[in-house]
């Protein structure tokens, strides 16, 4: 009998270190070439706001096949309920025996921290000690729980609308941080080492202008739809891209599409290479950014990075993630 894991088993399974490390072996694979993983497809109908997507990928590593499915439900926030539902199918690849059924919010939640938790292990600098949170959800506390794998948090200052900001409080209260809620999002973004943007933002919430030499962000919130985005286009203009999907990242999220339609970023003159390759290059670019996409094994929603040299003489990171240097007009 095939098993069915719920979301309650998953919470109880979830090893934070385990899954970091994972994720990073599996950005490593996507660009090694060892998985494969083809963009999602969308499927809408007109008598319906509901979308549903459809998201697989093949891993030598561990000879498995994912399929997520995901549902995107608009018309559920006036009821209060979830807008977001998704199940993940795991199969053998040789025998095509379905291995397991997965209730999708916990992997897609945990796996988007740990890809910021990589990429901030990357990008960020050693140094970072205050964790900017916009957002106090469930996204939030794992972000929390991740950053303190790879940075030595000591502080963390979070701007949220609503009372969610007391269940985050009391379920990260065991974390040995200083803990603290802002007024507006100007002062969280001028006061982070680190950056976490965890809201399906449409308008952007993340202002060039605030951001200070040295700012790492993660922006993950806002849904890979043209008109989404948590990044303004003085900030993506100013800003050296990284990307796992180049098709995907200059075709569907609005931090790259709107600045690129403003001619504030363009694909064309991109450059698409490891980071690696490039390291002890003098940057001349004001920002540097990460926009990871694709999800292996097909759990992985959407995501945007971006950091902030300190100087022009920053490096670039040893990593396997693909790079594009945005440039202004």
């Amino acid at each position: 009998m095939t098993p069915t894991l719920t979301a309650s088993i998953l919470e109880t399974l979830v090893d934070l270190w385990s899954t970091i490390a994972a994720v990073e072996q599996r950005l490593g694979d996507i660009a090694r070439g060892t998985t494969h993983q083809p963009g999602r497809t969308s499927l809408h109908l007109p008598s319906s706001d509901t979308r549903y997507l459809v998201m697989s990928g093949l891993a030598d590593a561990r000879t498995l096949t994912a399929v997520k499915l995901l549902l995107v439900l608009p018309t559920h926030v006036t009821a209060r309920l979830p807008t977001e539902r998704s199940s993940i199918l795991h199969a053998d690849q040789y025998t095509g025996e379905t291995l397991a059924l997965l209730d999708g919010r916990v992997p897609t939640r945990m796996r988007t921290a740990a890809a910021s938790a990589v990429a901030s292990k990357y990008l960020a600098r050693p140094a970072s000690s205050t964790h900017g949170l916009l957002g106090a959800g469930a996204l939030a506390i794992a972000h929390v729980k991740v950053m303190l794998q790879v940075r030595s948090i000591d502080t963390v200052v979070l701007w949220f609308h609503s009372a969610a900001v007391e269940s985050f409080s009391a379920k990260t209260a065991h974390n040995s941080v200083n803990a603290s809620s802002a007024s507006t999002i100007q002062e969280v973004v001028k006061s982070a080492d680190v950056l976490c943007a965890l809201t399906p933002s449409v308008e952007p919430l993340g202002r060039g202008k605030w951001f200070r030499p040295g700012l790492h962000i993660n922006a993950v919130g806002a849904r890979p739809r043209p008109i989404h985005r948590e990044i303004d286009s003085a900030g993506m203009g100013s800003s050296q891209v990284f990307v796992d999907s180049m098709e995907t990242a200059v075709e569907k999220p609005g931090d790259m599409t709107k600045p690129q339609s403003r001619s504030e970023t363009s694909a064309e003159n991109s450059e698409r290479s490891s980071p690696a390759s490039r390291r002890g290059a003098a940057s001349t670019r004001t920002s540097r950014c990460l926009i990871p996409w694709a999800s292996a094994c097909s759990t992985w929603p959407s995501a945007t990075c971006c950091s902030i040299p300190p100087s022009a003489t920053t490096t670039d990171p040893t990593s396997t993630w693909h790079s594009e240097e945005t440039n202004r007009a």
